[in-house]
């Protein structure tokens, strides 16, 4: 249910940041009026009950006008922050192993659909999905997140995932420009760096993200990957990658998310402060700040920049399209058969 006060009147700031539990607190009601913030990711330990979930959700987006964005990590797989009263996703690299492209291409479309419409009938904007990096034996951290271990595959399985999603009224973020796929270090534990050539990037890991982006995706995230043959910085801290090669020759025109400015592949730049500034200043529309309050509220404190009218623009397009609500969508039979068939995928 929606809070009886009428929501206040703030334009979107430019960070997203997380919360403690299953209900607001009178501090983080305060927290997320504050003019920086402009969305919220949730994670499991948010969830108890799709009941739950949407009555937290209903309350974080009648705080404000217009509402504040509300985004998840479920792409499938290991990564799918709430289980019990969703539907279980495949593990990305499923679809990619499937014998047959025109069945796994209707697969992930029907995943990508699924997957969003659960979440926006509980009031989630938008889920950092597809991943778009290149699959392999390499990657710590990718493994089985990546759809296939070529490119192309890579392209046409993330369109029709992308392509559900808008179905069901969501807007994608294909991560992690320019490619993770290729460093052995999780970013979250390590600072990575790719030594490759420009060239051997742009000829394998750009691929899919160069698809999706004329395929017209709406939202992408940077890795917290130095490339050190092209900037000396992570790529969501670099101008480099995202002003001159994505923004000017790649032509994307969606919104940027920054990587979690949490993780060790962030800290190489400097404090909370610093990391929001140079990742603004790089090209993120919007960054993450997530499990650390303090470092938040440093920010907070110490950083005003005001989002750009840009900025503003390519946000307001990562509102969900909210078509059904959770109680009513099961009895649907759209939802049953798409459900069925990914149900039987999983059970093969």
């Amino acid at each position: 249910m929606r809070n009886h006060a009428a929501p206040r009147a703030l334009q979107l700031g430019s960070i997203m940041c997380d919360i403690n539990g299953l209900d607001l607190d009178e501090d983080e009601r305060e927290l997320l009026l504050h003019p920086l913030i402009g969305g919220v990711i949730l994670f499991s330990r948010n969830y108890d009950s799709p009941k739950q979930l949407a009555e937290l959700t209903s309350k974080i987006h009648g705080l404000r006008h217009p509402s504040l964005l509300i985004a998840v990590d479920h792409e499938g797989g290991r990564i799918q922050r709430f289980r019990n009263g969703f539907s279980q996703l495949p593990a990305c690299s499923l679809f990619g192993a499937h014998k047959s492209t025109k069945e796994a291409n209707l697969l992930a479309e029907y995943a990508g659909w699924l997957m969003s419409t659960e979440l926006l009938s509980v009031g989630i904007d938008f889920s950092f999905a597809p991943v778009l990096d290149v699959g392999g034996n390499r990657s710590e951290v990718i493994g089985d997140r990546a759809f296939h271990t070529e490119p192309k595959q890579i392209s046409s399985l993330t369109k029709a995932f992308t392509t559900g999603m808008n179905e069901a009224g969501m807007a994608a973020v294909g991560k992690h420009f320019p490619g993770h796929g290729s460093v052995i270090e999780d970013s979250h534990f390590s600072a990575p760096s790719d030594p490759r050539s420009f060239n051997d990037i742009n000829e394998r890991d750009l691929i899919p993200f160069r698809d999706l982006i004329n395929f017209g995706i709406l939202g992408l995230m940077p890795a917290h990957v130095v490339y050190s043959e092209i900037d000396k910085v992570p790529a969501g801290f670099s101008s480099i990658w995202l002003k001159e090669i994505l923004r000017k020759q790649l032509k994307f025109q969606g919104a940027i998310f920054s990587d979690d400015l949490s993780m060790a592949g962030a800290e190489i730049v400097g404090d909370y402060t610093k990391r929001t500034k140079l990742a603004l200043e790089a090209g993120c529309d919007m960054v993450l700040i997530c499990n650390s309050r303090q470092g938040l509220i440093s920010v907070m404190d110490n950083n005003k920049v005001s989002t750009n009218d840009c900025s503003l623009t390519r946000l307001e397009k990562m509102h969900g399209n909210f078509n059904y609500i959770y109680s009513d969508l099961k009895n649907k039979k759209i939802w049953q058969e798409r459900s069925k068939k990914i149900e039987s995928f999983l059970n093969k």
